[in-house]
């Protein structure tokens, strides 16, 4: 059984002395590691050697990996690391057998752990990014309005519908086994906004930038928004789940990667705009609204350097795996002991 208590030792440990090595640890531990050539023909070694980050979804919210990886933090840290696309049965399986040591991902995970998925959560990565939209015609205006209507998600199950549900449900809307609402799945988001538009369905449940664009471009009315609703506002709702085997066998490696998106959060807030350009000349996301693309960034709210992140993270975690139990998608009924089980914290 993996020592949940070591590994946050250990892995605190390295994350503290390694901030203070930064620009060192290159030169140490590299037999054996594959070795790149770096700008002006230098070659440089790699600490950790190769890994793959199943990071390309199209998302703008991924941002700190995208970040990592073009500013050379992850380099910094020892990583010759590549940048990957994987649907979500792809990445668990990864994770549970160690060929990925890391991955982004919300509390759609959560589930996966309690049925044996060997992942911990190990850091938090920013604010909501889910928006329920309807045409401003539509009639509706709050939550209890769509009793009785279909709604559009990604998929059954999925983060959207779990955000969506855990919303209506505490409005007093029964969403579990489509009592009071129908989920209807959608492969593409864009299907479910021109879905809402053709009357089809009345509200779509949409990941950023579509929910944000359907507001700005066609008139839509914001029903819900993850980040900024009082249920959820201030909380983490998507972190950094590490590999069990990985965590176990190379805490340090873990923590070297955690170094890495900490400084591209950093990063990214002190220099928002030059993100979004990077962002799009790397054809990471396909918002080409720069200043869209911005605000978005900034109300993600990444961690910055100095907040009490590991508070957040513990509130983070706890809260949505309660939530979540109380509406059944988790079997669990100690949802916080099961947050305390999944989460390695103190990290700082």
């Amino acid at each position: 059984m993996i020592n949940s208590r070591r590994i946050k030792s250990t892995i605190a440990c390295v994350l503290a002395f390694g901030i203070l090595l930064t620009g060192c640890s290159g030169d140490n531990n590299t037999e054996g590691k594959p070795a790149a050539t770096a700008e002006g023909g230098e070659v440089k070694e790699y600490k950790y050697g190769e890994i793959e980050i199943p990071a390309l979804d199209g998302a703008l919210c991924g941002a700190p990996l995208y970040i990592a990886y073009e500013k050379g933090f992850l380099a910094e840290e020892g990583f010759d690391a590549k940048l990957t696309a994987a649907d979500f049965e792809t990445k668990k399986v990864g994770l549970n057998n160690g060929t990925i040591p890391l991955v982004n991902g919300d509390f759609q995970f959560f589930p996966s752990i309690e049925q044996g998925v060997k992942v911990k959560v190990v850091d938090g990565m920013h604010n909501g990014c889910i928006k329920v939209v309807t045409s401003k015609d539509s009639g509706i205006k709050s939550a209890a309005d769509l009793k009785g209507a279909k709604i559009g998600v990604d998929e059954i199950g999925g983060t959207t519908f779990q955000a969506t549900s855990l919303w209506l449900e505490n409005n007093g809307i029964e969403a579990e086994n489509n009592k009071d609402v129908t989920f209807v799945p959608y492969s593409d988001g864009n299907l479910e906004i021109e879905a809402v538009e053709k009357g089809e369905i009345k509200a779509a449940a949409v990941w950023d930038p579509l929910g944000s664009q359907a507001i700005n471009e066609k008139g839509f009315v914001e029903l819900f928004d993850l980040a900024t609703d009082k249920l959820f506002a201030d909380k983490f709702c998507c972190f950094y789940f590490a590999s069990e085997k990985v965590a176990e066998e190379n805490p340090e490696e873990i923590a070297a990667i955690l170094r890495a998106l900490r400084k591209a959060e950093n990063w990214i807030v002190e220099n928002t705009e030059e993100a979004v350009k990077i962002i799009g000349e790397g054809d990471y996301s396909s918002i080409t609204d720069e200043k869209l693309a911005a605000d978005l960034l900034k109300s993600y709210a990444f961690p910055k350097e100095g907040e009490d992140i590991d508070r957040k993270l513990t509130e983070s975690v706890v809260y949505f795996s309660k939530e979540l139990a109380k509406i059944d998608y988790l079997e669990t009924d100690d949802g916080e002991a099961f947050a305390k089980e999944i989460l390695i914290d103190n990290l700082n």
